[in-house]
């Protein structure tokens, strides 16, 4: 009663005081004389007082958010200290469930200085905007002479006159950790041979260079050579004739990685690098990821690299660019208001990297100077003339025709400097290779250079010998703008590479590993966090010797193993067979082994007396929450076993937020009982675990418990077997057979109703939604937001692509459909199985090929008390099974009444929204595009986003739709190098949330900007579908185990927009299996739409305007030291700074050297 009397005053407080303080606002607006003096005699237009009101507005609102920040920090700390037993849900007479409201209020309260970046408007204008250029563009595939998809070049002999040409030759082998053969395979048969001959060759001629970018390669050929040869590679870098591009761990696919991924490889391997050779990359270099993202440059820009190239665009833009000499451009970020995440970028003109198509124009002519193809060796030119060996005799005949090629390539760009790449896959592998083209190019160059009436200076260069040589020209220092040079944003998806080939396919190849790729990125993160903040308390404790330092080689083999397969051919799905295999063995025993660092992370930190911490490796002091017997099995989760004594469990929460969830555990008796560590009984509900649309598993029954979990936080929940379980509460079920006869398991714990055929729809609600389904399909139809009249029509439905009867069809890169999509017919209606319970309810719908479960959580209170997001959105999952489908696709498509027209919205890598348009004059495939992390439809009203835990292409194909593509069967290769279809698939499980959003202050103008991003409770969604929480046993059944404490490490709330990205312990100095006391601090906030509706967020959320105090952040740990850093650690950004509040501008990603202790 106490505590109730306290909430409400606080509460009445917190109402008082904001109305009053609006009153003052409003009384001082209109009654300040100083306001009105400040015009003097001068007549005003009335626009400009407006504009001033307007501001003493904003101001004041800031004033009254401050009090009311302060008011919500003490009714916070008031009702954590006091939070009693939980009341339980109770069944109203309609037949819903009802959650008595919480005792804790829920705060939304974000400032509307934060609200202003969404906005924009700010900076100026690109030069080149890609969704511009899209609709510009004819895409008419114009033959082009001999440069087929271009035109023909033509120059004055004499235009070099004033300004010789400038050329750099630069020497590459593209090296795919992983296609054709294994990465171990690839090392022993050619990378160990190219790097060999590298170190020896180079050394012969200190005119030569090469450029390298795999370290995952480079790494293990390092760990094999002798200190000699270590040396003579230091050497090399050092006088500049060997250079690391990029320096990533691979040269990682950017449609389907996400941005956590993409910069823990890119971290990896400049760790590498500067501990092993003591380098930092300073230019990118990606000749070989099938299309490219806008995140790519943000994140090189952001690890100091000053340029960047890119090769696979589609064919139409390098052709448009080329023709306006916009080949070479700054790249900036579509919310950048001033410039600061410019970086240069070179875009490669023709169809690929190989040598026949670098050097100029006429592939003819280059492929006779790739003198690999001498007569005599393994490949030849499909032109069908080969090279000739340079003589003395044929040297000026040769150059003459060499340098033609130069100048007509060097005429689609802007500078007299000129890149022309030498190399292709696996090359210089033997001995022979390196003198086959060192010494035939370097007779080119010096007879080149050696007649001045030539005007051009040509030699062996390095990537940023190029970039130094071209800054130098325009007078610049690396990183500045060259003068005359372009402004680009937006991205380069999708990519054709002819005709309409479009490598939209690989956006969903593999499902079944591009899901696994993001639950072993979800396991390293919290791997990465607990694994550091245990660390830095067993320090603090001096227990550090006890702990298992060995963990942290497990962490650093995860982090290459999940590096290794963001590579574009891993992640994308376009891999050999036995590749992908190999691929998921190493990641299902990397997801093994997080889970250990987890446990014993856990285990050390949720004991009450540290001292009492014992590791055993052989028996471990919690289980793990799930098993896959193998790397392409779904995972088996572990039943807990109850008998008279009590079970504990350990609930991990990997959000840098409170969140209040439904947390499902598995038991092998319905009389269960769950308590919290004090042991107050906590609400459940119970479900029958099914094993099939119509059997029971028998012994296995689903406890659900809503609990409160804290922010990165353990909590330690307790399970008794007993027969009083009135906190228990049981869920129903129906099932609809349609007519089919099917023999159904009952059990006498569950009520289970059984419905030979029923036509009828039904709906299912909680307090914020209501969701309804066909009663025929089980599938829904509409969702009805709380409180709104009209419902909003959601219809979902499966749909089959089929693949073209012509010579070219969909492979595992290419997307080549037979028309637009039909329906899924399968051969028996479904089964339709409807749970309702007090904490969720859920539609399962069983098909031959898929089953789909639709369920609505019931975890937030009524009266916008507190705080549950599960229950803003709906939760989707689907089962796929297509194995004995033949060349067909699987979609699910979302059908609305939201007027979108032709736009809709795409993530990039799960870090930012790019707008999409709908094209008619482009084929249907060209309109589909990644989708790592969510895609949204909308209209001045509405917004419907589809969230998703795994990478799948997505498209919007007519007004109010969204759709799909689960997986594809393809019995057939696609042309571009595998040799192989798609005939591997697996049994997949896909999962979405799906939310719908009003839209308060949506104009037409706003919305037709290159810009958008996701609501705040949007982001968070995400976030909860993406960082599931863990739930981990308490091993041992019998012994009382040591008493258990939950762990709450944070010591305030975090700026709801502030993500922790990573807490990653770095590496020793002498040992890199070994721990050092440093940790990298990864933080990013969020850029968040304001406009759309949110009177309930489902969890308690403010804002700072990007100010962080990290000193007090963590719970009994001090912060020693803070070193901002460039994103990759390689440069320290400024000194260390006297205050440990940080700021940061809304998206961006800022990396902190610093000590817990």
């Amino acid at each position: 009663m106490k505590l109730k009397k306290q909430v409400t005053v606080c509460g009445a407080a917190i109402f008082c005081v904001a109305v009053f303080s609006l009153y003052l606002m409003l009384d001082r607006v209109q009654h300040d004389p100083t306001r009105h003096q400040s015009g003097g005699n001068f007549p005003r237009s009335q626009i400009s007082v407006l504009q001033n009101r307007i501001e003493q507005l904003e101001q004041l609102l800031e004033e009254n958010h401050e009090i009311i920040s302060h008011i919500k920090d003490s009714v916070l700390e008031l009702t954590a200290h006091a939070e009693g037993q939980p009341a339980l849900p109770y069944h109203t007479p309609n037949g819903s469930w009802v959650l008595p409201p919480e005792s804790r209020p829920s705060f939304l309260s974000v400032s509307p200085q934060d609200c202003q970046f969404a906005l924009g408007g700010k900076g100026q204008s690109p030069d080149l905007q890609m969704l511009a250029v899209y609709s510009l563009l004819p895409f008419d595939n114009q033959d082009g002479g001999v440069w087929k998809q271009g035109f023909d070049i033509t120059y004055e002999p004499t235009e070099w006159d004033s300004e010789p040409l400038q050329v750099f030759v630069v020497p590459h082998s593209h090296n795919d950790p992983g296609w054709i053969k294994t990465f171990d395979k690839y090392y022993y048969d050619q990378t160990q041979h190219i790097l060999n001959s590298m170190v020896l060759k180079m050394q012969e001629d200190p005119r030569r260079r090469f450029i390298w970018s795999e370290i995952s390669f480079f790494s293990k050929w390092w760990d094999n050579i002798s200190a000699q040869k270590r040396a003579a590679v230091r050497r090399l870098v050092g006088n500049g004739q060997l250079e690391m591009v990029t320096g990533g761990w691979v040269m990682p696919d950017e449609a389907n990685s996400h941005y956590f991924a993409m910069i823990d490889q890119l971290i990896e391997g400049h760790q590498w690098l500067e501990k092993n050779i003591g380098v930092t990359p300073r230019s990118g270099w990606a000749v070989d990821p099938f299309g490219h993202s806008s995140t790519m440059p943000y994140l090189l820009k952001r690890s100091n690299l000053t340029g960047m190239l890119i090769q696979r665009v589609h064919y139409a833009i390098k052709k448009h660019f080329a023709a306006t000499q916009n080949l070479e451009f700054m790249w900036r970020q579509t919310w950048d208001p001033d410039s600061s995440t410019d970086i240069f970028c070179h875009m490669m003109p023709f169809y690929s990297y190989d040598v026949p198509h670098t050097c100029g124009p006429d592939p003819k002519i280059c492929c006779q100077f790739d003198f690999k193809r001498l007569p005599g060796g393994r490949i030849n030119c499909p032109w069908k003339v080969p090279p000739r060996a340079i003589t003395d005799a044929n040297v000026a005949e040769r150059a003459q025709l060499l340098l033609d090629q130069y100048r007509k390539k060097s005429k689609l760009y802007r500078s007299r400097v000129l890149l022309v790449p030498l190399g292709d896959d696996f090359r210089y592998d033997k001995p022979q290779e390196w003198d086959a083209q060192f010494l035939n190019y370097q007779r080119i160059f010096d007879f080149l250079n050696s007649r001045p009436n030539l005007h051009v200076q040509a030699q062996f260069g390095t990537l940023s010998d190029y970039f130094d040589a071209l800054y130098k020209k325009a007078g610049i220092v690396p990183g500045m703008k060259p003068p005359g040079f372009p402004v680009l944003s937006g991205d380069f998806f999708s990519y054709a590479d002819r005709e309409d080939h479009y490598w939209t396919g690989y956006y969903t190849s593999r499902p079944f590993y591009k899901s696994l790729d993001r639950v072993l990125e979800a396991h390293l993160r919290g791997a990465e966090i607990l694994y550091s903040l245990a660390l830095a308390h067993a320090r603090r404790a001096g227990t550090d010797s006890r702990y298992p330092l060995s963990d942290y080689a497990l962490l650093s083999n995860a982090r290459r193993n999940l590096g290794l397969f963001q590579h574009h051919d891993a992640i994308t799905g376009t891999a050999k067979e036995a590749v992908v295999v190999d691929y998921g063995v190493r990641l299902l025993h990397s997801l093994m082994n997080l889970k250990r660092v987890i446990i014993n992370a856990a285990h050390y930190l949720v004991l009450g007396d540290n001292d009492a911490y014992h590791y055993d490796p052989a028996a471990p002091f919690l289980s793990t929450d799930d098993t896959r017997l193998n790397q392409d099995s779904l995972p088996e989760r572990t039943v807990i076993k109850l008998d008279t004594s009590r079970r504990f469990v350990v609930v991990f929460n990997p959000l840098e937020q409170e969140r209040l969830s439904v947390v499902p555990i598995l038991v092998n008796s319905p009389h269960v009982r769950v308590l919290s560590e004090e042991g107050q009984p906590l609400p459940a509900q119970l479900s029958a675990y099914w094993g099939s649309a119509t059997d029971l598993v028998p012994d296995v029954y689903q406890v659900s418990v809503l609990a409160r979990l804290p922010a990165l936080g353990l909590r330690v929940l307790q399970l008794h077997k007993t027969f009083d379980s009135h906190a228990t509460l049981k869920s129903s079920v129906r099932l609809y057979l349609h007519g089919r006869d099917l023999p159904v398991r009952k059990h006498e714990a569950f009520p289970v109703h059984v419905f030979p055929a029923t036509t009828d729809d039904f709906c299912l609600e909680n307090q914020h939604l209501q969701a309804c389904f066909s009663g025929l399909s089980g599938l829904l139809q509409s969702i009805r937001r709380a409180g709104e009249e009209r419902e909003q029509r959601v219809s979902s439905e499966f749909l089959i692509y089929g693949t073209r009867a012509s010579k070219d069809k969909s492979g595992a890169y290419l997307f080549l459909p037979d028309g637009e999509a039909k329906p899924y017919a399968p051969k028996d209606a479904p089964v339709v199985r409807v749970t309702e319970g007090p904490f969720f309810s859920e539609v399962a719908s069983y098909y031959q090929h898929v089953q789909t479960v639709v369920r609505l959580y019931n975890v937030a209170a009524p009266r916008c008390l507190p705080a549950g997001v599960e229950g803003l959105s709906l939760d989707v999952s689907c089962l796929v099974d297509i194995r004995d489908h033949v060349n067909k696709e699987l979609a699910l498509r979302f059908s609305t009444d939201i007027e979108s027209e032709d736009i809709f919205f795409t993530d990039l890598n799960g870090f930012q929204i790019q707008p999409r348009r709908y094209l008619r004059k482009l084929p249907l495939q060209a309109n589909f595009y990644p989708m790592p992390a969510m895609a949204y439809i909308q209209d001045t009203q509405s917004r419907l986003t589809l969230h998703t835990a795994q990478a799948l292409g997505v498209s919007s194909l007519g007004s109010g739709q969204l759709e799909v593509i689960l997986d594809r069967r393809l019995m057939q290769d696609d042309n571009r190098g595998l040799g192989q279809g798609l005939k591997d698939n697996k049994r997949t499980c896909n999962r979405f949330r799906l939310l719908l959003e009003r839209r308060s202050t949506a104009n037409k103008v706003q919305d037709s900007r290159p810009i958008s991003f996701p609501s705040l409770l949007s982001h968070i969604t995400s976030m909860h579908l993406n960082a599931e929480v863990l739930v981990m046993p308490v091993a041992q059944e019998k012994l009382a185990p040591p008493a258990l404490r939950s762990f709450l490490p944070l010591s305030t709330t975090l700026p709801c927009e502030f993500h922790i990205l990573n807490l990653r312990t770095l590496q020793a100095e002498q040992d890199d299996s070994l721990p050092s006391v440093e940790a990298a601090l990864i933080l990013h906030r969020k850029g968040f739409d304001c406009s759309l509706e949110a009177k309930n967020l489902g969890f308690n959320c403010t804002t700072s305007q990007g100010k962080l105090a990290l000193g007090s952040l963590f719970q009994g740990l001090e912060l020693s030291s803070l070193q901002p850093t460039s994103l990759t650690l390689m440069y320290p950004l400024g000194t260390a700074p006297n205050s440990t509040t940080v700021r940061l501008d809304p998206m961006e990603i800022a990396t902190f050297r610093i000590r817990l202790g």
